[in-house]
């Protein structure tokens, strides 16, 4: 209103042909359909609210500089140049600071980016509205864009600094230059590596100006009003450049239509009505608006050139981006980068290197860090994710030991975020439902473990990406022998076959008889029973490829040969084939092959256990009962094991990783059946819309590409202590044949038998021969033994006479 009354009061007085102003976008609100009314041209030199752009609304009103829909543009690439995705606006609520907030959302979401809030300064109260510390730390982003004029940048940076919520954590991007140097010099820290984007001139970025015009200026400047001349031009105000440009537009524009002005009846500068401003009416006011419209020359900010769509300038349009470094007077801002509309940011001629928050020169990652965040991560105990081990320290105290998987994941983490983590173990009859619950609740800031990330637990947490990539597999107990039928060499064939080629068998040899019985010499000279007999036994030899005691003489004989050879050697065939696939399946047939053995019933399913409340739960409910809680419940995983040891279950599934550790290294009698199933990943358990969810995906992304993950897998589950445990064999024993070796034992019997039978005489007679033997031997030693008699009587005699 104020703007409005002097406005007023300056065109009741004089011929006021044209307004250069005015300098608030606020302003232009009233004074641009005021000059409407009147019928004359406003040009603003610093109104940039996007709404003014409207030619419908807004007619007579023009601007020489950019509208906010270039810097929110500009704005948009800078973020897309640093890998930015988000940020916080702080606007003041006028139409300049609600204006510019709009542009910059729409930019953004054209451009894929985030605004994350709009914070409020209240230009009445000139405070935040709300805390303004808890307002940018509750978000993810650490990018803050101020839209607010000077002197409220300035209140909005004190309150920031007292919050502790500028740098080095948080990045700010200002809309308007401030004094730096008016803050305390202990904040000047925090206050290194600010940005400030304002619209630039030519000069700036080394475009093209009209610098005779602008030489021109300065000279009246300096000739008139000399007190107030700079010493040095890099001090004047772009916006003053502007100023003299929306001046040079008028002075055009009026040049144009009192020269080409046909009507000469009167003034090119006449008005109808009263002194009072509002009755007043520019003639010529038309003509005029057409020439402002069509003006175009080089001015002193770079080329002028409007259009009939817009009320905005449409070329000349700059920005330049400058970086609170230190300096030798304190703090400065030094232009780092420069933008030429609908291009792109480019770093200036003369190269100036930026110093960001934290004084560093690498580029802030935009998001909110965990660098010295205290975090209670949730471990829960899971060979070999998590191992468990009390320690005994010299002073005698127990203490627990961390190993695993999820330790060493924990350890690499840490290294590169730099937080500090306070480990918090779950306890020992925890489910793991619970667990992730224990997160929502706040009980604890992260959970890490073999963790599934599922759609029901996502109703209440969030996830990282995967850490470890998981599927489930079938655990079950080694059988130490597998029962195989003493005759199952004899199943490779039914036993209807058996009976049928036994039965073809005899009626050959009896057709054979018959043909070969008169013709065939091996034939004749026998009795009818030798002779069928002998005829069974060639066609159990032709059959199986065995020769026999005589050739077939006859041309039937020979082609009823032919086809029983033909018919034998399939038959055989297909019997090897048979026999060798059973006994190498027999060698490691389970009791199951696989999940399908399981949904179609082989095990009973009170035999199968199940972890209560876990991922795998969902999964049998879902997939194999249809709901019906049927299965054998166990508390945790370890019960799985022991469960299966003591032969209260049959089978169970889990995690294939755990399960290959386990199986691997610790239970060795226990075996992992058939192929994994449901694949899935592990994932790291967060709060929803967790403030650091993005910091913890993007450095688990980058030790997955390095390979730490990889090499994390490799030394915790390619390890292998059980010997063999992996391995099966396909060697056939001699289980899957003792029934053959049993059968071919009894022929061997029954052939010496019948041996011993066809020389049952020879053995009589070697009987008869031997107790002959032994009756003569007998009746030679008596006669030997008498003989020995006599001699030993008649040397006695003789020594008798000899001594007497």
């Amino acid at each position: 209103m104020y703007a409005l009354d002097i406005t007023c009061h300056a065109v009741s007085v004089s011929n006021v042909v044209g307004i250069v102003g005015p300098g608030l976008s606020r302003e232009s609100y009233v004074i641009a359909p005021f000059g409407e009314t009147i019928g004359i041209p406003v040009i603003s030199y610093s109104a940039t609210d996007p709404d003014l752009s409207d030619t419908k609304v807004y007619p007579n009103f023009y601007r020489t500089v950019a509208s906010d829909f270039a810097a929110a543009a500009a704005l948009a690439k800078l973020f897309i140049r640093y890998n930015w995705i988000s940020c916080s606006i702080i606007y003041q609520n006028d139409a300049f600071g609600t204006g510019g907030a709009n542009a910059i959302s729409k930019a953004f979401n054209n451009s894929h980016l985030t605004v994350s809030q709009m914070i409020v300064f209240d230009n009445t109260t000139l405070s935040i509205r709300g805390d303004l510390k808890s307002l940018l730390t509750n978000v993810a982003t650490r990018i803050v864009v101020v839209w607010a004029e000077s002197y409220y940048i300035s209140l909005i940076l004190q309150e920031a600094l007292k919050s502790d919520v500028v740098g080095p954590q948080f990045t700010w991007i200002l809309s308007n230059s401030i004094s730096l140097n008016s803050f305390n010099k202990t904040s000047y820290d925090e206050l290194i590596g600010m940005f400030v984007i304002q619209p630039a001139v030519g000069s700036v970025v080394n475009a093209v100006i009209n610098t005779t015009l602008l030489d021109a200026a300065y000279r009246i400047w300096k000739q008139y009003e000399p007190e107030s001349f700079p010493e040095s031009s890099t001090n004047v105000d772009n916006f003053a450049l502007f100023a003299f440009d929306a001046t040079w537009t008028l002075i055009q524009s009026l040049q144009q239509l009192c020269t080409s002005k046909i009507n000469t009846s009167s003034s090119c500068l006449s008005f109808n009505g009263s002194s009072y401003c509002f009755h007043r009416q520019f003639i010529h006011s038309n003509l005029l608006l057409d020439a402002v419209s069509r003006t175009e020359f080089l001015g002193v900010s770079g080329p002028i050139q409007f259009s009939n769509n817009v009320t905005d300038r449409i070329t000349g349009l700059y920005y330049s981006a400058k970086n609170a470094q230190p300096s030798s007077s304190g703090l400065s801002f030094v232009p780092v980068l420069e933008y030429f509309h609908p291009t792109d940011w480019r770093i200036p001629i003369k190269e100036n290197v930026i110093v960001w928050p934290g004084k560093t020169l690498t580029p802030p990652s935009g998001r909110a860090i965990l660098e010295g965040v205290n975090l209670r991560i949730g471990v829960i105990e899971s060979v070999p994710f998590t191992i468990v081990e009390k320690v005994i320290d010299p002073s005698g105290q127990t203490t627990i030991k961390y190993s695993g998987y999820v330790h060493d994941l924990i350890e690499l983490l840490q290294q590169k975020m730099k937080f500090i983590p306070i480990i918090e173990l779950a306890p020992s009859n925890m489910t793991y439902n619970e667990f992730v619950r224990r997160v929502s609740t706040g009980d604890y800031d992260i959970a890490i473990g073999d963790v599934i990330v599922t759609a029901a637990r996502r109703k209440d947490v969030d996830f990282s990406i995967g850490i470890f990539g998981n599927s489930l597999r079938i655990i079950m107990r080694k059988t130490s022998d597998v029962n195989i039928d003493l005759f199952s060499f004899l199943k490779p064939l039914s036993r209807n076959l058996w009976l049928l080629f036994l039965g073809t068998l005899i009626f050959v040899g009896i057709l054979i008889y018959i043909i070969e019985r008169k013709d065939n010499e091996a034939l004749q000279n026998q009795s009818i029973l030798s002779q069928i007999v002998m005829s069974i036994w060639y066609s159990f030899g032709d059959a199986v490829g065995y020769s026999v005691e005589f050739q077939i003489t006859t041309a039937a004989g020979r082609l009823l040969s032919g086809g029983l050879y033909i018919l034998g050697l399939i038959l055989v065939a297909s019997y090897t084939a048979n026999l060798a696939s059973d006994l190498t399946i027999a060698k490691s047939k389970a009791i199951i092959s696989g999940i399908d053995d399981i949904k179609n019933g082989k095990i009973p399913f009170k035999r199968i256990g199940i972890v209560a409340d876990s991922a795998h739960e969902e999964y049998y409910l879902r997939e194999i009962s249809k709901g019906v809680r049927n299965f054998h419940s166990l508390q945790s995983y370890d019960d799985i094991y022991s469960s299966l040891l003591a032969n209260i279950i049959d089978a169970s599934f889990s995690d294939s990783g755990a399960l290959e550790y386990i199986t691997n290294n610790i239970y060795c009698n226990l075996t992992l059946v058939g192929n994994d199933f449901d694949n899935s990943e592990f994932g790291i358990v967060t709060p929803q819309k967790w403030l650091y969810a993005q910091d913890l995906d993007v450095n688990i992304l980058q030790l997955r590409e390095t390979g730490e993950l990889e090499k994390l897998r490799q030394k915790w589950f390619e390890i292998q202590q059980c010997s063999g445990s992996s391995e099966t064999s396909t060697a056939i024993g001699i289980q899957g044949t003792r029934g053959l070796f049993l059968i071919f034992g009894v022929i061997c019997i029954l052939s010496l038998l019948l041996f011993a039978w066809k020389k049952r005489r020879n053995i009589k007679n070697c009987l008869l021969l031997l107790i002959c033997l032994k009756k003569s031997s007998a009746e030679t030693n008596d006669s030997m033994n008498r003989r020995s008699s006599k001699t030993s009587q008649h040397s006695q005699n003789n020594q008798i006479t000899s001594e007497i």
